[in-house]
């Protein structure tokens, strides 16, 4: 019988694109959603235990995509749903693990970079200082509920993830858009670090996190060469043949935002420059170190 996966919140375009990898790779998936739509997919309110939690019982792995996204305004509301649906997820995986007689051996928990903060042209690798912002505070208590599961013989693998590049989703496919009607310019003042990752080395990532049982613990999934905000949208505009894009100053960048698509504007505003130490000391050869190939796959007709 083939190795069972279950990836919860994994009717994204990260959580389907990993499904298709594991299946090519012989793996039987399930898909923990709110709104099954495909073979596979098993329904699941992300906070209470049911009947999906007997899919976990003598399953291989475990691939933890949940939480809202953070693309809207962060009203208190929209703040609340955020915190909640990454630290409730954990929870309600962890206690149907412990109730499992026959345990997944791996859980890999997605994460985010967002826990080290706005932190301008300081190098963040997985023991840099960690931030206080709300960003921050979500991915701690995050991080927090998962290092909480109590799981004996589990292994644990953090992955905190970059904007992941890759085809048909995600966060390049606006940008791209915006940058073939020649507004792909300098957003704010240019200088923010942008961590990225292809979305073969997403899926090489995780894949690694399930087969290598000496990986455990948090680490950096991110491409080994981030860029300035300046550096991705120059590069961005000659993977989509524009030359030039008038730039966007940081009071348009909040007006058009907030008014328009309604977003948090941060989310363009700030970075961090994060490097992968850990997967580069442990031998992971990435499929995509430099963007100008990994947008230019990742952009392919």
């Amino acid at each position: 019988m083939a190795n069972k996966a279950i990836l919860a919140g994994g009717s994204g375009f990260l959580g389907r694109a990993l499904a298709r990898e594991l299946v090519r790779g012989g793996w039987q998936v399930v898909v923990l959603t709110r709104t099954p739509q495909e073979p596979g997919d098993v329904a699941w309110d992300a906070t209470t235990l049911g009947p999906w939690a007997d899919e976990l019982e003598g399953a291989a792995a475990i691939v933890n995509f949940t939480g809202r996204s953070v693309n809207c305004i962060h009203t208190p509301e929209n703040k609340r749903l955020i915190l909640e649906s990454r630290v409730n997820s954990v929870r309600v995986l962890g206690a149907a693990v412990a109730r499992c007689h026959r345990p997944p051996p791996v859980w890999v928990q997605c994460a985010t970079l967002a826990l080290y903060g706005n932190a301008g042209d300081r190098v963040c690798d997985e023991q840099a200082p960690l931030a206080d912002d709300f960003s921050a505070q979500v991915s701690r208590q995050w991080e927090a509920a998962f290092a909480a599961v109590a799981a004996p013989g589990l292994r644990q693998v953090v992955l905190r993830i970059g904007i992941v590049l890759g085809p048909g989703g995600g966060g390049l496919t606006p940008l791209a858009k915006l940058a073939r009607r020649f507004l792909g310019g300098t957003v704010g003042s240019g200088r923010q670090y942008f961590s990225w990752l292809h979305l073969a080395d997403m899926n090489g990532i995780i894949l690694r996190a399930l087969s290598q049982p000496e990986m455990a613990g948090a680490y950096n999934a991110c491409a080994p060469n981030p860029v300035t905000n300046a550096e991705f949208m120059r590069a961005l505009r000659h993977a989509v043949g524009r030359p030039w894009s008038p730039p966007a100053p940081e009071w348009a960048v909040r007006f058009g935002a907030h008014y328009f698509m309604r977003t948090d504007a941060d989310l363009a505003l700030t970075g961090r420059r994060c490097v992968p130490r850990r997967l580069l000391e442990e031998g992971y050869q990435f499929q995509f170190p430099e963007l100008g190939p990994a947008l230019r796959d990742a952009l392919a007709e």
